[in-house]
């Protein structure tokens, strides 16, 4: 009987360390902080030969590697022919080593092109911008440049964040839309999702946001994202790609990692975007 007892007793003890382990290893995949890269295509009539972007979002000062050696080695892997700062890459309270870091390494060897996030303006939108500014990055404010990458006519557009004020956000969108020439593929870099219908009043090929952080939770395949902020519960616009007639709508998860909140299956990343010939 005490034999019996015992085994008991070890079975018991056995199933409560499977579920303890178990859960401890659902614990560590749900909240994997690890950076993944995420790609999307995008295909265009008004496209001759690829190009292709690494679009980094919502970095909120968070270092990857030392002096954000992972980061950087990652978009030198992927070989894109220019970046897209789409954000937030500045905190309003974190301080900026690891962004100096980031820009150190990607200034020097790929175009840049940068849109302040609300982050950024709460922290004043003229000592974010001279930051970048100082790397010699495009500041896009209202502006549409016309690039050449890989032998590519390809336009890239931005503004900023519409906390700077609503009557400056929708003068710069604007005023970027009216530079667009319709026959060449343009981007715009807007940090919001949400304002979309804005976005959508003009005609802009590809529109990239970040500012969701993937609605911080996510069951894959069931749940895009939980929450958002300017969205609220159940986002529409977490994170992924969106179709609006002709235009795409690119939506990154971004990169933060300080959230008290954690991301649940909600991994940070890296976005790289290929525009293609259709």
């Amino acid at each position: 009987m005490k034999n019996s007892r015992a085994k008991d007793k070890k079975r018991s003890v056995f199933k409560l360390l499977i579920i303890l382990l178990s859960a401890v290893v659902f614990l560590l995949i749900a909240c994997d902080k690890r950076m993944i890269t995420r790609y999307y295509t995008v295909k265009s009539d008004k496209i001759d030969k690829p190009v292709r972007f690494a679009v980094i979002a919502d970095l909120h000062c968070c270092s990857y590697g030392s002096k954000q050696s992972e980061l950087i080695n990652e978009i030198a892997k992927n070989k894109p022919d220019a970046i897209l700062l789409s954000g937030d890459i500045k905190d309003d309270i974190l301080p900026d080593k690891s962004v100096k870091y980031l820009l150190d390494g990607i200034s020097s060897s790929y175009p840049c092109y940068y849109v302040t996030g609300n982050h950024e303006i709460a922290n004043g939108v003229e000592q974010s911008k001279e930051l970048f500014l100082s790397y010699d990055i495009d500041v896009l404010e209202g502006d549409c440049e016309t690039v050449e990458l890989n032998g590519q006519r390809i336009q890239i557009c931005g503004t900023d964040d519409p906390l700077v004020s609503e009557y400056i956000f929708n003068s710069q969108l604007k005023n970027a839309a009216q530079q667009i020439d319709p026959e060449v593929f343009s981007v715009l870099l807007a940090h919001r999702p949400e304002r979309i219908s804005n976005y959508l009043n003009y005609d802009f090929d590809l529109i990239v946001s970040g500012h969701a952080h993937g609605g911080q939770w996510r069951i894959p395949y069931i749940l895009n994202g939980l929450y958002a902020p300017n969205q609220g519960l159940f986002p529409k616009y977490a994170g992924g790609l969106y179709e609006h007639g002709a235009t795409v709508h690119i939506v990154s998860r971004g990169l933060d990692k300080h959230n008290p909140v954690p991301r649940v299956f909600n991994r940070p990343e890296l976005v790289i975007i290929d525009i293609v010939p259709e």
